[in-house]
């Protein structure tokens, strides 16, 4: 067994995105009451490393199975190129979605040792969070093949990500937790459009019926349009709500225009591969600089 195919299998890439809807969360955390549980936050982090590795090795078995890869454009996928078995991967799946599962309740335990409703109702979320990571693809049932794929993605990396784990860090709801939610919720979005743009023929040819596929490919440029101006502008709420010094959080969104400019001139769908990593990084650069200012004004004022 190669390593290298299961850390190409993993597409670490994908995982900045994940970890931002839980740095936007702990930074407001700490900005409400000055402290954060270091502990609750690795356990967080790594229950969310989980259930992304979990949903890339499910995509990466499902779309094998469904035929869906075989012209892709982008990393080849290990199960379609045989660099791992449909076996072996499946067996991937069934022990990240258990580790999840452990991490997960851990989580819970630690964050409501003492309040039976509150992790009866995270347990459940989990579960959920757990189902949605290996039926996106998996299964005749499969949703991203219904075109529900940008639903569930701002689900879970918006509303539930930030909003649900901004409840484990402070065991109370926050009005601001909204529009940081549909920050992280709509540039993930954004990036699952790009991924569908850039797959659209692929798709198309092989019945994954994706957003993209369902509008077409201009439409689709003019909602990754609004997608990334509703997110920069839940951001200036966020800044709003704190003091001048976060507006650096907003440098690394700067990019996003000439984002923008490339992908409404580009024609070459292929092309739009690379932008993935730019919408991903920024956003997550955003997110660190956020968390990063809030604990250095808790710890030096």
């Amino acid at each position: 067994m190669n390593i290298k195919y299961w850390i190409k299998a993993a597409r670490l890439r994908t995982l900045p995105l994940a970890f931002s809807c839980i740095l936007i969360s702990a930074a407001l955390a700490v900005i409400a009451q000055n402290t954060i549980s270091f502990k609750l936050l690795f356990l967080t982090l790594t229950t969310t490393l989980l259930l992304q590795i979990l949903s890339n090795f499910a995509n990466d078995y499902g779309d094998a199975i469904k035929g869906a890869d075989k012209n892709r454009i982008g990393e080849p996928r290990m199960v379609e190129s045989g660099k791992i078995s449909k076996n072996q991967m499946k067996f991937a799946i069934i022990i990240f979605g258990f580790l999840s599962f452990i991490f997960g309740s851990v989580l819970t335990f630690s964050a409501f040792p003492d309040n039976f409703f509150n992790i009866l109702i995270f347990l459940c979320l989990g579960i959920g969070a757990i189902t949605a990571a290996i039926k996106y693809t998996v299964g005749k049932s499969a949703y991203g093949y219904k075109a529900y794929g940008d639903f569930s993605v701002f689900i879970f990396f918006g509303l539930i990500g930030v909003i649900g784990s901004y409840y484990i860090f402070t065991h109370s709801f926050n009005w601001i937790t909204l529009p940081a939610s549909l920050f992280t919720g709509f540039l993930s979005c954004s990036v699952l459009n790009l991924n569908n743009m850039r797959d659209y023929h692929n798709d198309k040819s092989n019945n994954k019926v994706t957003l993209v596929v369902k509008i077409g490919v201009k439409r689709a440029k003019n909602y990754h349009f609004f997608l990334i101006l509703l997110a920069v502008s839940s951001f200036s709420i966020l800044l709003a709500y704190t003091s001048l010094i976060y507006i650096l959080g907003a440098i690394p969104l700067f990019v996003l225009i000439k984002h923008l400019v490339m992908v409404k001139n580009e024609s070459n769908l292929r092309n739009l591969d690379g932008q993935l990593k730019i919408v991903a990084l920024t956003c997550f650069s955003s997110t660190l600089t956020y968390f990063i200012i809030s604990l250095s004004n808790t710890f030096f004022s």
